[in-house]
């Protein structure tokens, strides 16, 4: 068995990627009734306690993918995912998108490519991954403004995207599972294909 660290992939009943669920939150589903189907690779074998009635402990087998009863509404229409630096940075491969070069999290910024103070949005389709340095060149210009490329157009990710980037150690079979549900013209299915 796998450690129980490993986040479950919960989707909808139409297979609708939702959210990164722990094994306890598994569990209360699975015992509420409310997993409509299991995919993916067994993960946990979870025992409860000995029936007083019977004489048999329960247990709950908890797959890698679970999906619940019902539709996810919210998703269907205008659905924007949270920005924040570590989903920004994973779509963007932890790369610069300045000067090309991959760095580690912390030599890392936000940059907003109409800054701010131009009156730029703090939105996904404004700011891209930055180095440090390149972000301090740019300072508040654009890149035109300041002579420098952007190497790749800053794009809003669908929610199987996000989801997907949010997956800190997703399994094979979650990963491939999410991949499937990327829009075909993706920068990030590319970019994957490409690695």
């Amino acid at each position: 068995m796998i450690p129980l660290q490993q986040q479950v992939l919960r989707t909808d009943a139409s297979g609708m990627p939702l959210e990164w669920i722990d094994y306890q939150q598994a569990v209360r589903l699975y015992h509420g009734g409310q997993v409509a189907y299991t995919c993916g690779t067994l993960l946990y074998r979870i025992r409860g306690g000995v029936s007083a009635f019977t004489g048999r402990q329960s247990v709950v087998e908890v797959n890698s993918i679970i999906a619940t009863q019902g539709t996810n509404r919210t998703l269907q229409r205008g659905y924007i995912p949270p920005l924040n630096n570590d989903t920004l940075f994973r779509r963007d491969g932890h790369l610069c998108l300045y000067c090309g070069k991959r760095f580690e999290v912390h030599d890392l910024s936000r940059d907003h490519v109409t800054p701010l103070s131009q009156r730029g949005s703090d939105t996904w389709v404004n700011v891209v991954t930055a180095c440090k340095r390149c972000n301090n060149h740019k300072a508040g210009r654009t890149p035109e403004q300041a002579g420098m490329q952007l190497l790749a157009i800053p794009f809003l990710p669908t929610h199987a995207e996000y989801v997907y980037l949010k997956g800190h150690r997703g399994l094979a079979d979650q990963m491939e599972f999410l991949q499937a549900h990327f829009p075909r013209s993706s920068p990030l299915r590319e970019r994957l294909h490409r690695s």
